[in-house]
Protein backbone atom coordinates (compact mmCIF):
# COMPACT_ATOMS: atom_id res chain seq x y z
CA UNK A 1 0.00 0.00 0.00
CA UNK A 2 1.58 3.63 -0.95
CA UNK A 3 2.58 6.08 1.67
CA UNK A 4 0.79 9.45 1.35
CA UNK A 5 3.46 12.09 1.14
CA UNK A 6 2.98 15.67 2.49
CA UNK A 7 3.56 18.55 -0.12
CA UNK A 8 5.52 21.32 2.00
CA UNK A 9 4.54 24.98 2.16
CA UNK A 10 5.62 27.50 -0.39
CA UNK A 11 6.05 30.07 2.67
CA UNK A 12 8.18 28.00 4.07
CA UNK A 13 10.74 27.98 1.08
CA UNK A 14 10.70 31.19 0.29
CA UNK A 15 11.50 32.15 4.02
CA UNK A 16 14.40 29.66 3.72
CA UNK A 17 15.71 31.32 0.50
CA UNK A 18 15.07 34.31 1.74
CA UNK A 19 17.02 34.08 5.27
CA UNK A 20 19.89 32.45 2.98
CA UNK A 21 20.27 35.34 0.72
CA UNK A 22 20.55 37.80 3.89
CA UNK A 23 23.09 35.71 5.27
CA UNK A 24 24.85 36.12 2.21
CA UNK A 25 24.10 39.69 1.83
CA UNK A 26 25.70 40.79 5.65
CA UNK A 27 28.61 38.59 5.10
CA UNK A 28 29.15 40.79 2.11
CA UNK A 29 28.51 43.90 4.14
CA UNK A 30 30.35 43.24 7.40
CA UNK A 31 33.83 41.69 5.51
CA UNK A 32 33.73 45.04 3.49
CA UNK A 33 33.18 47.47 6.52
CA UNK A 34 36.02 45.36 7.99
CA UNK A 35 38.27 45.25 5.07
CA UNK A 36 40.93 47.96 5.26
CA UNK A 37 41.09 50.67 3.00
CA UNK A 38 44.45 50.06 1.15
CA UNK A 39 46.32 51.71 -1.65
CA UNK A 40 49.26 50.92 -3.38
CA UNK A 41 52.11 53.94 -3.50
CA UNK A 42 55.47 53.70 -4.82
CA UNK A 43 58.59 53.35 -2.54
CA UNK A 44 60.50 56.10 -4.25
CA UNK A 45 57.79 58.71 -3.32
CA UNK A 46 57.81 58.20 0.30
CA UNK A 47 60.66 59.91 3.29
CA UNK A 48 60.62 57.16 5.36
CA UNK A 49 62.94 57.89 8.88
CA UNK A 50 63.31 56.54 12.00
CA UNK A 51 61.72 56.85 15.48
CA UNK A 52 65.24 57.61 17.95
CA UNK A 53 66.31 58.56 21.13
CA UNK A 54 67.92 61.47 20.89
CA UNK A 55 69.00 64.56 22.67
CA UNK A 56 66.06 67.03 22.17
CA UNK A 57 66.57 70.88 22.90
CA UNK A 58 63.16 72.64 22.51
CA UNK A 59 64.22 76.03 20.42
CA UNK A 60 62.75 78.23 18.05
CA UNK A 61 64.66 80.08 14.83
CA UNK A 62 62.99 83.20 13.66
CA UNK A 63 64.47 86.23 12.23
CA UNK A 64 65.58 89.50 14.05
CA UNK A 65 66.03 92.93 12.67
CA UNK A 66 68.99 95.36 14.71
CA UNK A 67 67.62 98.78 16.22
CA UNK A 68 69.56 101.19 18.53
CA UNK A 69 69.29 100.39 21.70
CA UNK A 70 68.42 104.35 22.86
CA UNK A 71 66.11 106.04 20.36
CA UNK A 72 64.63 109.69 21.21
CA UNK A 73 62.21 111.12 18.85
CA UNK A 74 62.78 114.10 17.49
CA UNK A 75 59.54 116.37 17.56
CA UNK A 76 58.07 119.18 16.16
CA UNK A 77 57.02 121.99 18.98
CA UNK A 78 55.22 124.79 17.09
CA UNK A 79 53.57 123.46 14.06
CA UNK A 80 54.69 125.05 10.66
CA UNK A 81 56.13 124.68 7.24
CA UNK A 82 59.67 124.14 7.11
CA UNK A 83 61.59 126.92 5.56
CA UNK A 84 65.51 125.99 6.25
CA UNK A 85 66.92 122.36 6.83
CA UNK A 86 71.02 122.32 8.10
CA UNK A 87 71.59 119.11 7.86
CA UNK A 88 71.36 115.34 6.12
CA UNK A 89 69.53 112.48 6.89
CA UNK A 90 72.19 110.18 8.57
CA UNK A 91 74.04 113.21 10.09
CA UNK A 92 76.00 112.85 13.40
CA UNK A 93 75.31 115.65 15.50
CA UNK A 94 75.51 116.81 19.05
CA UNK A 95 73.58 118.17 21.43
CA UNK A 96 71.79 121.46 20.64
CA UNK A 97 72.86 121.61 17.06
CA UNK A 98 69.99 123.13 14.76
CA UNK A 99 68.41 120.82 11.87
CA UNK A 100 65.40 122.90 10.53
CA UNK A 101 63.39 125.94 10.96
CA UNK A 102 59.95 126.35 10.41
CA UNK A 103 57.68 129.08 9.89
CA UNK A 104 54.10 130.13 10.73
CA UNK A 105 53.04 133.68 10.69
CA UNK A 106 49.92 133.35 12.48
CA UNK A 107 51.67 131.76 15.31
CA UNK A 108 54.08 134.35 15.05
CA UNK A 109 51.46 137.43 14.92
CA UNK A 110 49.87 135.82 17.83
CA UNK A 111 52.80 135.42 20.10
CA UNK A 112 53.87 139.23 19.07
CA UNK A 113 50.73 139.97 20.34
CA UNK A 114 50.31 138.08 23.48
CA UNK A 115 54.10 139.58 24.38
CA UNK A 116 52.62 143.39 23.77
CA UNK A 117 49.51 142.69 26.43
CA UNK A 118 52.42 141.42 28.42
CA UNK A 119 54.31 144.11 28.82
CA UNK A 120 51.65 146.73 28.43
CA UNK A 121 50.25 145.04 32.12
CA UNK A 122 53.61 144.84 33.67
CA UNK A 123 54.17 148.78 32.77
CA UNK A 124 50.83 149.15 34.25
CA UNK A 125 51.99 147.44 37.79
CA UNK A 126 55.15 149.22 37.62
CA UNK A 127 53.21 152.77 37.36
CA UNK A 128 51.05 151.28 40.39
CA UNK A 129 53.67 150.59 42.21
CA UNK A 130 55.14 154.14 41.49
CA UNK A 131 51.95 156.02 42.98
CA UNK A 132 52.11 154.12 46.10
CA UNK A 133 55.69 154.81 46.20
CA UNK A 134 54.45 158.45 45.59
CA UNK A 135 51.69 158.20 48.44
CA UNK A 136 54.33 157.09 51.08
CA UNK A 137 56.51 160.51 49.84
CA UNK A 138 53.99 162.77 50.35
CA UNK A 139 52.89 161.20 53.56
CA UNK A 140 56.64 161.54 54.88
CA UNK A 141 56.37 165.07 53.93
CA UNK A 142 53.08 165.83 55.86
CA UNK A 143 55.36 164.25 58.87
CA UNK A 144 58.23 166.62 58.55
CA UNK A 145 55.86 169.53 58.52
CA UNK A 146 53.58 168.42 61.31
CA UNK A 147 57.22 167.29 63.42
CA UNK A 148 57.98 170.81 62.63
CA UNK A 149 54.98 172.65 64.22
CA UNK A 150 56.04 170.31 67.03
CA UNK A 151 58.98 171.44 67.54
CA UNK A 152 57.69 174.85 67.67
CA UNK A 153 55.03 174.64 70.04
CA UNK A 154 57.49 172.63 71.98
CA UNK A 155 60.13 175.12 72.07
CA UNK A 156 57.41 178.33 73.00
CA UNK A 157 56.06 175.58 75.71
CA UNK A 158 59.78 175.14 77.08
CA UNK A 159 60.60 179.15 77.01
CA UNK A 160 57.21 180.68 78.67
CA UNK A 161 57.31 177.44 81.39
CA UNK A 162 60.36 179.76 82.81
CA UNK A 163 58.26 183.26 82.23
CA UNK A 164 55.52 181.44 83.66
CA UNK A 165 56.69 180.49 87.25
CA UNK A 166 58.24 184.08 86.92
CA UNK A 167 54.92 185.50 86.78
CA UNK A 168 55.95 187.37 83.95
CA UNK A 169 53.02 186.33 81.66
CA UNK A 170 49.76 185.20 82.54
CA UNK A 171 48.03 181.97 83.27
CA UNK A 172 45.64 182.46 79.96
CA UNK A 173 49.01 182.52 77.87
CA UNK A 174 50.70 179.82 79.89
CA UNK A 175 47.72 177.64 79.17
CA UNK A 176 47.46 178.49 75.14
CA UNK A 177 50.74 177.71 75.15
CA UNK A 178 50.06 174.66 76.79
CA UNK A 179 47.61 173.51 74.76
CA UNK A 180 49.37 174.38 71.37
CA UNK A 181 51.67 171.91 73.04
CA UNK A 182 49.04 169.31 73.78
CA UNK A 183 47.38 169.53 70.25
CA UNK A 184 50.79 169.82 68.28
CA UNK A 185 51.85 166.14 70.24
CA UNK A 186 47.84 164.08 69.35
CA UNK A 187 48.31 165.62 65.66
CA UNK A 188 52.22 164.21 65.44
CA UNK A 189 50.97 160.78 67.27
CA UNK A 190 48.03 160.26 65.01
CA UNK A 191 49.96 161.22 61.99
CA UNK A 192 52.69 158.33 63.08
CA UNK A 193 49.77 156.04 63.69
CA UNK A 194 48.64 156.91 59.77
CA UNK A 195 51.49 156.80 58.26
CA UNK A 196 52.86 153.33 59.74
CA UNK A 197 49.28 151.89 58.87
CA UNK A 198 49.38 153.27 55.50
CA UNK A 199 53.04 151.86 55.32
CA UNK A 200 52.21 147.97 56.07
CA UNK A 201 49.39 148.20 53.45
CA UNK A 202 51.30 149.93 50.63
CA UNK A 203 54.27 146.73 51.53
CA UNK A 204 51.35 144.14 51.10
CA UNK A 205 50.39 146.05 47.85
CA UNK A 206 53.98 146.18 46.36
CA UNK A 207 54.79 142.61 47.64
CA UNK A 208 51.79 141.85 45.69
CA UNK A 209 52.76 143.93 42.70
CA UNK A 210 55.89 142.39 42.42
CA UNK A 211 54.65 138.49 42.32
CA UNK A 212 52.35 139.17 39.92
CA UNK A 213 55.14 141.10 37.88
CA UNK A 214 57.59 138.37 38.65
CA UNK A 215 54.54 135.87 36.86
CA UNK A 216 54.29 138.23 33.52
CA UNK A 217 57.97 138.26 33.10
CA UNK A 218 58.47 134.40 33.73
CA UNK A 219 54.99 134.04 31.20
CA UNK A 220 57.11 136.49 29.13
CA UNK A 221 60.20 134.36 28.68
CA UNK A 222 57.82 131.05 28.41
CA UNK A 223 56.48 132.90 25.34
CA UNK A 224 59.58 134.00 23.71
CA UNK A 225 61.33 130.77 24.37
CA UNK A 226 57.85 129.33 22.25
CA UNK A 227 59.03 131.60 19.45
CA UNK A 228 62.36 129.93 19.43
CA UNK A 229 60.37 126.54 19.12
CA UNK A 230 60.32 126.96 14.96
CA UNK A 231 64.34 126.34 15.47
CA UNK A 232 64.31 122.49 16.19
CA UNK A 233 67.51 121.49 17.39
CA UNK A 234 68.80 118.16 18.74
CA UNK A 235 67.72 117.01 22.01
CA UNK A 236 71.21 114.95 22.44
CA UNK A 237 74.48 113.93 20.67
CA UNK A 238 74.20 111.04 18.25
CA UNK A 239 73.26 109.95 14.68
CA UNK A 240 70.16 111.56 12.74
CA UNK A 241 67.64 108.84 11.12
CA UNK A 242 64.57 108.66 9.50
CA UNK A 243 64.59 112.67 8.95
CA UNK A 244 62.88 113.68 5.51
CA UNK A 245 61.94 117.06 5.48
CA UNK A 246 60.75 119.04 2.44
CA UNK A 247 61.03 123.08 1.95
CA UNK A 248 57.52 123.90 2.59
CA UNK A 249 56.07 120.65 3.74
CA UNK A 250 53.91 121.15 6.88
CA UNK A 251 54.05 119.78 10.26
CA UNK A 252 52.03 119.61 13.50
CA UNK A 253 53.09 120.26 16.77
CA UNK A 254 53.56 117.24 18.53
CA UNK A 255 54.73 115.23 14.85
CA UNK A 256 57.91 113.47 14.54
CA UNK A 257 60.30 114.66 12.15
CA UNK A 258 63.19 112.86 12.69
CA UNK A 259 64.71 110.18 15.56
CA UNK A 260 68.61 110.48 17.22
CA UNK A 261 70.28 107.05 17.78
CA UNK A 262 72.57 107.90 20.92
CA UNK A 263 75.25 105.37 19.32
CA UNK A 264 74.72 103.27 23.21
CA UNK A 265 74.04 100.45 21.67
CA UNK A 266 72.06 97.70 19.60
CA UNK A 267 68.90 95.79 20.35
CA UNK A 268 67.06 93.14 18.32
CA UNK A 269 63.15 93.16 17.48
CA UNK A 270 61.45 90.27 16.18
CA UNK A 271 57.69 89.43 15.30
CA UNK A 272 57.14 85.84 17.10
CA UNK A 273 53.89 83.66 16.10
CA UNK A 274 51.68 83.69 18.70
CA UNK A 275 51.91 80.10 19.02
CA UNK A 276 54.78 80.75 21.01
CA UNK A 277 53.60 83.28 23.57
CA UNK A 278 52.95 81.03 26.50
CA UNK A 279 56.18 80.01 26.42
CA UNK A 280 58.24 83.18 25.70
CA UNK A 281 59.72 84.79 28.80
CA UNK A 282 62.25 87.55 29.62
CA UNK A 283 65.41 86.20 30.35
CA UNK A 284 65.25 83.50 27.53
CA UNK A 285 68.94 82.89 26.04
CA UNK A 286 69.54 82.62 22.22
CA UNK A 287 72.34 82.98 19.84
CA UNK A 288 72.91 84.82 16.51
CA UNK A 289 75.80 84.30 14.14
CA UNK A 290 77.60 87.38 13.15
CA UNK A 291 80.70 87.57 11.00
CA UNK A 292 81.75 83.81 12.04
CA UNK A 293 81.09 84.20 15.36
CA UNK A 294 78.34 83.22 17.83
CA UNK A 295 77.33 86.04 20.11
CA UNK A 296 74.56 85.54 22.68
CA UNK A 297 71.40 87.09 22.78
CA UNK A 298 68.58 87.57 26.01
CA UNK A 299 65.22 88.38 25.94
CA UNK A 300 64.66 91.65 27.73
CA UNK A 301 60.93 92.31 26.76
CA UNK A 302 58.00 90.43 26.08
CA UNK A 303 54.87 92.34 24.40
CA UNK A 304 52.31 90.31 24.50
CA UNK A 305 49.58 92.23 22.03
CA UNK A 306 48.65 90.37 19.68
CA UNK A 307 48.58 91.49 15.86
CA UNK A 308 47.83 89.49 12.76
CA UNK A 309 49.14 86.27 14.49
CA UNK A 310 52.42 87.41 16.10
CA UNK A 311 53.68 89.22 19.33
CA UNK A 312 56.77 91.44 19.39
CA UNK A 313 59.68 90.66 22.03
CA UNK A 314 63.22 92.74 22.13
CA UNK A 315 66.40 91.00 22.75
CA UNK A 316 70.12 92.44 24.17
CA UNK A 317 73.41 91.79 23.10
CA UNK A 318 75.76 90.27 25.51
CA UNK A 319 77.07 93.46 27.29
CA UNK A 320 81.08 92.08 26.96
CA UNK A 321 80.49 91.90 23.02
CA UNK A 322 81.65 95.41 21.58
CA UNK A 323 80.05 95.13 18.06
CA UNK A 324 79.46 97.87 15.35
CA UNK A 325 76.04 97.40 13.76
CA UNK A 326 73.74 99.40 11.95
CA UNK A 327 69.64 100.12 11.61
CA UNK A 328 68.05 97.67 9.71
CA UNK A 329 70.25 94.22 9.45
CA UNK A 330 68.58 91.35 10.05
CA UNK A 331 69.52 87.87 11.78
CA UNK A 332 68.23 84.51 12.11
CA UNK A 333 67.70 84.03 15.99
CA UNK A 334 67.96 80.58 17.80
CA UNK A 335 66.16 80.95 21.06
CA UNK A 336 66.37 78.21 23.65
CA UNK A 337 63.05 77.29 25.05
CA UNK A 338 63.92 74.09 27.52
CA UNK A 339 67.21 72.24 28.10
CA UNK A 340 69.31 69.80 26.11
CA UNK A 341 67.81 66.16 27.05
CA UNK A 342 67.60 62.73 25.60
CA UNK A 343 64.27 61.94 24.53
CA UNK A 344 62.28 59.86 22.12
CA UNK A 345 61.57 62.17 19.49
CA UNK A 346 60.37 61.85 15.77
CA UNK A 347 62.11 63.50 12.74
CA UNK A 348 59.98 66.73 11.51
CA UNK A 349 58.44 66.18 8.19
CA UNK A 350 55.07 67.71 6.02
CA UNK A 351 52.87 64.18 6.90
CA UNK A 352 51.88 66.69 10.04
CA UNK A 353 49.61 69.28 7.99
CA UNK A 354 46.95 66.49 7.81
CA UNK A 355 47.32 64.32 10.53
CA UNK A 356 47.74 67.39 13.22
CA UNK A 357 50.12 64.79 15.09
CA UNK A 358 47.21 62.49 16.02
CA UNK A 359 48.17 59.58 13.52
CA UNK A 360 51.37 58.08 10.98
CA UNK A 361 51.84 55.19 8.86
CA UNK A 362 54.46 52.86 10.85
CA UNK A 363 56.37 50.77 8.25
CA UNK A 364 56.38 47.04 8.52
CA UNK A 365 58.56 45.34 5.59
CA UNK A 366 56.47 46.31 2.09
CA UNK A 367 53.16 47.56 4.34
CA UNK A 368 52.28 50.88 6.03
CA UNK A 369 49.61 50.67 9.06
CA UNK A 370 47.68 53.87 10.43
CA UNK A 371 48.80 53.92 13.83
CA UNK A 372 47.21 56.68 16.70
CA UNK A 373 50.29 58.77 18.25
CA UNK A 374 50.76 61.45 20.60
CA UNK A 375 53.10 64.10 19.95
CA UNK A 376 54.63 66.40 22.51
CA UNK A 377 57.23 69.80 22.53
CA UNK A 378 58.51 70.41 18.99
CA UNK A 379 61.82 72.47 17.43
CA UNK A 380 62.80 72.75 13.71
CA UNK A 381 64.41 69.44 13.80
CA UNK A 382 62.15 67.14 15.83
CA UNK A 383 58.95 66.26 17.40
CA UNK A 384 58.81 64.85 20.62
CA UNK A 385 56.76 61.51 21.02
CA UNK A 386 54.57 61.09 24.12
CA UNK A 387 53.07 57.79 22.61
CA UNK A 388 51.98 55.40 20.26
CA UNK A 389 55.47 54.33 18.41
CA UNK A 390 58.64 52.58 19.67
CA UNK A 391 62.08 53.15 19.11
CA UNK A 392 63.47 52.18 16.16
CA UNK A 393 60.28 52.10 14.55
CA UNK A 394 60.30 53.22 10.97
CA UNK A 395 57.24 55.85 9.64
CA UNK A 396 56.20 57.90 6.80
CA UNK A 397 56.99 61.64 7.48
CA UNK A 398 55.92 63.06 3.39
CA UNK A 399 52.79 64.12 3.00
CA UNK A 400 49.47 61.98 3.35
CA UNK A 401 47.57 64.45 0.99
CA UNK A 402 46.58 61.67 -1.55
CA UNK A 403 46.30 58.96 1.06
CA UNK A 404 44.90 60.64 4.20
CA UNK A 405 41.76 58.61 4.49
CA UNK A 406 43.69 55.08 4.01
CA UNK A 407 44.41 52.70 5.90
CA UNK A 408 46.91 50.75 4.81
CA UNK A 409 49.57 51.01 2.31
CA UNK A 410 51.62 48.68 -0.10
CA UNK A 411 54.60 49.80 -0.96
CA UNK A 412 56.45 48.83 -4.01
CA UNK A 413 59.92 48.92 -5.04
CA UNK A 414 59.24 50.23 -8.23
Amino acid sequence: MDKVIPRKSKKIRYLTIGIGAFLVLATVVFFSFNKKRSLNVKGDELIVKKVEMAFFEDFMVFQAKVEPLNVMLVNVTEGGSVKEIFVENGATVVKGQPLARLYNPNTELNYLTQETAIIEQINNLNTGKLNIRNQELNLNKDLVLIEHDYNDAKRLFDMNSKLFDKDVISKNDWNTFKEGLRFQEERKRTIQQSIQKEKQTNQLQISQINRSIQTMEMSLDILRNNKKNFLIIAPESGRLTSFQPVLGKTFQAGESIGRLDSKQGYKLKAEVDEFYLEKMREGLKGEIEYQGKILDVVVTKVIPEVKGGHFSIELNFDPKEKIILQDGLSFGVKLILSERNKILVLPKGNFNQETAGKWIFVVNGNKAERRTIKLGRENPSYYEVLGGVKEGESVITSSYLDYKDVEELSISSQ
